[in-house]
């Protein structure tokens, strides 16, 4: 008899950006690869959603459901099925259906997961009705959910705080997607984006104007004439990310404001860093500070809770104002030896995040359960 596990498939659904989508598709194909004897895999999909290709070679099928992406979410919030069906199920987000069901006795299980807490410590950075339905789908995980999968154990502790889910919370971290990798003709690819060679680079939004902030002041600070170049900007938002610099002392001639770019664009522009600054002190997973990790960029973060787990001995931390990681960063590009160790360190840490080692602990989850 096979078992089978079905993983949710929703691009569209609320709060599901970019990286989690990226996080979806690597999780699905890293499930295949690694299913046990007697288990594989299916994908639940909207009726307007991708089709298998799209998703991960190797499925065992597709379920596709009999409504769209938005029906299917707004139903999922409101407790129906939308179609799913039951037995195993396993979604990289909230979206999916947490109804009643019997673990026990019909081996069903319901496993969401959760990358941010920003819908509840800074619900002005989404739109409202996103940071509703989050709110709204923890709420029916405390109640369905067999378990919900956080990144990391500092985002346990806050989601603990938020919904009494005891013993049901569990660490299981995201990786850095598997294609991202230096290209060959990563030095061409910096100039079509139009980057200079050599800079201190950053990831943000007006979203996180504080941590931008933050870290146009540590490079001010630091004394060095480095450019900087911000990556995941949104379009449009230029303008204002170049005021947030100019109000730090940063002149503009300095500054290249990039959106988001596609994983090999990423990758030739991560390479070509002399160091990363990760002034963030949230509880969100640091999606771009594990690519830097896993391709052995220097890097230069706030000592917080999430970056003290994740990154270890991998980074250069410092108190997280503009200053404390100012004087580390002139002391990290002061010295080859010291830039060139962080690298080491850090592709060495890197190594520890894959989506093969984060699949393999999904099945172990499941089989728990």
């Amino acid at each position: 008899m096979t078992t089978t596990l079905r993983v949710v498939f929703d691009p569209s659904a609320p709060g599901v950006g970019p990286d989690v989508v990226g996080a979806s598709r690597e999780l699905a194909a890293a499930l295949v690869t690694t299913a046990p004897n007697g288990c594989d895999v299916r994908a639940i999909v909207p009726s307007d959603g991708a089709d298998e290709t799209v998703l991960a070679d190797g499925l065992a099928g597709l379920d596709r459901l009999p409504v769209g992406s938005a029906a299917a979410t707004a139903l999922w919030r409101h407790g129906l099925r939308a179609g799913a069906g039951d037995g195993l199920i396993h979604s990289a987000s909230l979206a999916a259906p947490l109804v009643k069901h019997d673990r026990v006795h019909d081996h069903d299980q319901t496993v969401v997961t959760l990358w941010d807490t920003r819908a509840w410590d800074a619900p002005d950075d989404l739109p409202r009705a996103e940071s509703a339905w989050a709110r709204a789908m923890l709420r029916r995980a405390a109640r369905h959910a067999d378990a919900v999968v956080v990144p990391t154990h500092e985002l346990a502790r806050r989601v603990a705080d938020l919904a009494p889910l005891g013993d049901r919370i569990r660490v299981i971290a995201g990786a850095p997607s598997t294609s991202l990798r230096v290209p060959s003709d990563e030095v061409g690819r910096r100039r079509a984006v139009g980057v200079p060679e050599g800079y201190v680079l950053m990831a943000g939004s007006v979203a996180a104007s504080d941590r931008l902030r933050t870290g146009f002041d540590a490079v001010v600070r630091s004394g060095r004439d480095t450019a900087v170049v911000v990556i995941d900007a949104p379009e449009g938002e230029e303008p204002a990310i170049a005021e947030l610099a100019a109000a730090a002392g940063l002149p503009e001639r300095r500054l290249h404001v990039r959106g988001r770019l596609d994983v090999f664009d990423r990758a030739a522009v991560l390479a070509g860093a002399v160091a990363f600054l990760a002034p963030s002190d949230t509880t969100s997973f640091p999606w771009r500070t594990l690519d830097a990790l896993r391709l052995g960029v220097p890097i230069v973060a706030a000592d917080s809770a999430t970056h003290r787990e994740l990154l270890l001995d991998g980074a250069a931390l410092a108190l997280g104002d503009g200053e404390s990681l100012g004087v580390e960063l002139a002391a990290t590009l002061s010295s080859t030896v010291a830039v060139d160790r962080l690298a080491v360190l850090a592709a060495d840490r890197g190594r520890a995040f894959t989506w093969m080692g984060a699949a393999e602990r999904v099945w172990q989850l499941h089989a728990e359960l």
